[in-house]
């Protein structure tokens, strides 16, 4: 009987060491980026999910942003024509990082409609229109009413509106009264017009060759971490037909070699604002600019794959960062050690370190850069978190930021963002 008991134990033990070997295996990191390979990658499914409630939650998650009654997305009825905006609820106003998300968003579900709303109002209301150093650009910031809170662009607003466009281009090519193509080589030809002249610059710092934090001479001498997605510009290289090809492939290696450095060697932590070296600018650290590093770096390896070694280290050393603390407890701030940050952002009023679900999401895209302890446990986690009113206990609930990014990470891990169709 012992031994009967032995030989059982011993063939169970086996049993669960090959399942795990062959999830182990199964889950390895892809040896080539979605266009070259031909298919993205579905995550979620390798991990063991069906497809009917992957697709499920994507749409419960588009559901919390874009209808529901907390939602952050509005449709209006302007001059005879339907128009959209997203807006940031909390602090009340629309931004053109906003309009670029729903933008993004609709062009990866194939909405058109909903693109060209989104498009209309912020053309409308958000484009400088009137002549004068800013022509072509875009107002950062805006009242739901369309009265502008600011004249001045923000650089990575201008930066998707352009990638939205030209993927827009791939997968529709014209809709309604809009052809894509053709819309954004106008938007990038005023993007690289400006010189400085009445303190407009192009959104890229054309010294350094990297994204600047505005297109104003001030802060066209610094930079954020999250504004550089090579992959985008590689979209540009392949799409724009506009003549500089080699200029956006150059930037795409050099945003690339930048977040080598704005990474730190140990942790894998980033800083919200940097020197174009890398080095934080004015102490900054890890907050919420900087929740959607990862999953930028995850976009670049999923899709093109062309600076996977350094990717895939980057990943380990990040996911264990955060895994340090716990996987169902890790904060939403860091120090760039990893550590406790020196001081606190809030959101909404409130000032606390959180655990929460924009920054689970990209820390779970990082899972399609390596396989680590970690990594599969991090997107199971993910997976779990539901977007809701009642998703903390403290009844602090951010549908615009979090909501979008919980989408955007949900895209990656499925399979379901991508460059072409």
């Amino acid at each position: 009987m012992k031994i009967w008991k032995i030989s059982l134990l011993c063939l169970s033990a086996l049993f669960v060491a090959g399942v795990q070997n062959s999830e182990a295996k199964k889950m390895k990191t892809w040896d080539k980026g979605a266009v070259e390979a031909g298919k993205y990658r579905n995550y979620f499914k390798e991990l063991g999910y069906k497809q009917k409630d992957i697709d499920a939650k994507i749409q419960r998650a588009y559901y919390e942003v874009f209808e529901s009654p907390t939602r952050a997305y509005f449709e209006v009825q302007v001059d005879g024509k339907m128009m959209a905006y997203v807006s940031d609820v909390k602090n009340r106003d629309v931004r053109t990082e906003g309009m670029s998300y729903g933008m993004m968003v609709a062009v990866q579900m194939d909405k058109p409609e909903m693109f060209n709303k989104l498009w209309r109002w912020a053309n409308y209301y958000m484009r400088h229109n009137e002549e004068g150093p800013s022509h072509g650009l875009f107002a950062w910031s805006c009242r739901v009413d369309g009265r502008r809170n600011s004249g001045g662009s923000a650089s990575d607003g201008e930066l998707y509106f352009v990638t939205d466009l030209l993927l827009a281009s791939r997968r529709w090519g014209s809709f309604e009264e809009f052809d894509y193509l053709k819309e954004a080589q106008e938007l990038l030809n005023q993007l690289f017009s400006k010189d400085g002249t009445g303190g407009v610059t192009n959104i890229i710092n054309m010294k350094e060759k990297l994204i600047n934090f505005c297109p104003d001479t001030r802060s066209n001498e610094w930079t954020d971490p999250s504004y550089h997605l090579p992959a985008f510009y590689e979209v540009w290289a392949e799409t724009a037909q506009d003549g500089r090809e080699d200029l956006y492939r150059e930037l795409a290696d050099n945003a690339r070699q930048y977040l080598h450095k704005a990474c730190d060697e140990k942790s894998g932590i980033n800083p919200d604002q940097s020197k174009f070296d890398g080095t934080p600018n004015r102490g900054s650290e890890f907050h919420y600019d900087s929740w959607r590093v990862p999953m930028n770096i995850a976009m670049d390896f999923n899709i093109y794959h062309k600076d996977a070694e350094w990717q895939h280290e980057y990943a380990d050393k990040f996911q264990k960062t955060l895994a340090a603390y716990g996987i169902e407890e890790f904060p939403d701030q860091f120090g760039l050690d990893g550590g406790k940050p020196s001081y606190v952002m809030g959101a909404g009023g409130k000032r606390e370190l959180r655990h929460s679900i924009g920054i689970v999401g990209t820390c779970a895209s990082a899972s399609l850069m390596t396989d680590n302890e970690y990594s599969r446990d991090i997107v199971r986690h993910f997976w779990d978190m539901e977007m809701g009113p009642d998703m903390y206990s403290d009844g602090y609930y951010d549908v615009y930021y979090d909501g979008l990014i919980n989408l955007f990470a949900l895209l990656h891990l499925s399979g379901n963002y991508r460059v072409n169709w």
